[in-house]
């Protein structure tokens, strides 16, 4: 946390949704999040959870990916620092990756066009092998 910053509070609400979000394998939107909190009994407001998520993605505890939707969908990944994700479009099964190649690609495609401080999000979409089988 930047110098200045205020910690977020750490209310009964963020501890449920944090909690949630530890225990999740696959990308969850808000609206997932929120069924699964009142499933688990768990009484917190939709607006509460997009803003929780929210705040949670901008201080790096969740990572936040687009769906094909263009919603926002978040996770709580165990690699910390810039990595990608292969995401299974009919199951959501999610894999964490590194990618070296893709790092050296974004960084020469950013020279070559005089771009500095390149940064860059990746996401691979596609059918793990379960559901390609079914």
């Amino acid at each position: 946390m930047s110098e200045g910053a205020v910690a977020p509070r750490r209310t009964k609400q963020r501890a449920a949704i944090g909690a949630l979000m530890e225990d999740l394998a696959d990308f969850r939107t808000a609206q997932q999040v929120h069924e699964a909190l009142r499933e688990a009994g768990d009484r917190v407001g939709l607006s509460t959870v997009y803003r929780t998520l929210q705040a949670m993605a901008e201080s790096g505890e969740v990572d936040v990916i687009r769906t094909a939707d263009g919603e926002s969908a978040y996770r709580s990944c165990r690699i910390h620092g810039h990595h990608h994700h292969l995401v299974c479009r009919s199951c959501g099964r999610t894999v964490e990756i590194s990618g070296p190649d893709v790092e050296d690609w974004a960084a020469e495609i950013g020279r070559q066009h005089g771009f500095r401080d390149i940064g860059h999000e990746l996401e691979l979409f596609g059918l793990c092998a379960d559901c390609a089988a079914s």
